[in-house]
């Protein structure tokens, strides 16, 4: 890979991990001062701020690597909608807690074991961060997957609300091991993760929460993709209008 065209890439695949993160986050600091109790509303915010400061080392890397006066905020706060990367199950309302929880159990899983496998890349920086993040989501899972247990064997109301919870977030889980051209020739330079490899694991770790959790996998049957092309829900949109609102009207904006 030409060296003009490997930076390129990574950039843009630095690019594509902060927006995950940035998204997730932005969406998990939506319950702070709503969490259903005071301590879960305090890890609920930590975890926020987790996913922030990883997005904030993935954007800071693209930005060295463009070497044009970019900065983290240039890609977090002036660019549209269909310029975002993330996969659209981090972009999703927050739900209730059930779904915040639901979403986040999942997408924890697959965070796990997608830095354990980044920490391994040729490239220095990437795993880097994947080293730091890789604490983090361990504590993460830990939590989420405790959630699915007590919600799931809990109350009536709870289970199903988990159970819909599950349903509703199932065919967004299909895009998480999607590999399109540009991750694919990274993970073949050894500087990716083939994201693809990492769906077995998945599924048998998944599955034997859901059953754990006295809940049914669902059946599938349906699946939703687009994110990394710039497809994206309108949610994404909305989200952006709040988290972008004083860097629109004041552009330039220094803390």
């Amino acid at each position: 890979m030409p060296e003009t065209r490997s930076k390129d890439a990574i950039k843009q695949y630095a690019i594509r991990l902060g927006d995950d993160a940035l998204v997730l986050g932005h969406r998990l600091s939506e319950w702070c001062s709503n969490g259903p109790f005071l301590e879960e509303d305090l890890a609920l915010t930590n975890v926020a701020l987790d996913f922030i400061g990883r997005a904030r080392m993935f954007y800071s890397y693209a930005a060295e690597l463009a070497a044009d006066g970019s900065t983290e905020d240039t890609y977090a706060y002036t660019r549209d909608c269909r310029d975002f990367r993330n996969l659209l199950i981090n972009e999703l309302p927050r739900g209730d807690f059930a779904f915040s929880m639901a979403r986040q159990y999942l997408v924890d899983v697959y965070n796990l074991a997608y830095m354990e496998a980044l920490r391994r890349s040729t490239d220095s920086s990437l795993a880097a961060i994947a080293e730091k993040a890789v604490k983090e989501s361990r504590y993460h899972l830990r939590r989420s997957r405790d959630w699915m247990l007590r919600l799931g064997d809990g109350t009536v109301e709870s289970h199903g609300r988990l159970q819909r919870a599950v349903d509703e977030l199932w065919g967004y889980t299909p895009e998480l091991f999607a590999v399109d051209a540009l991750e694919q020739e990274l993970a073949d330079a050894g500087i990716a993760v083939d994201a693809a490899s990492l769906r077995p694991a998945w599924e048998q770790s998944v599955t034997a929460t859901l059953a754990e959790a006295t809940l049914q996998r669902p059946a599938g049957g349906w699946e939703v993709s687009g994110g990394r092309r710039g497809i994206h829900t309108e949610s994404l949109g909305h989200m952006l209008s709040e988290l972008q609102f004083m860097q629109r009207a004041y552009p330039g904006l220094q803390w």
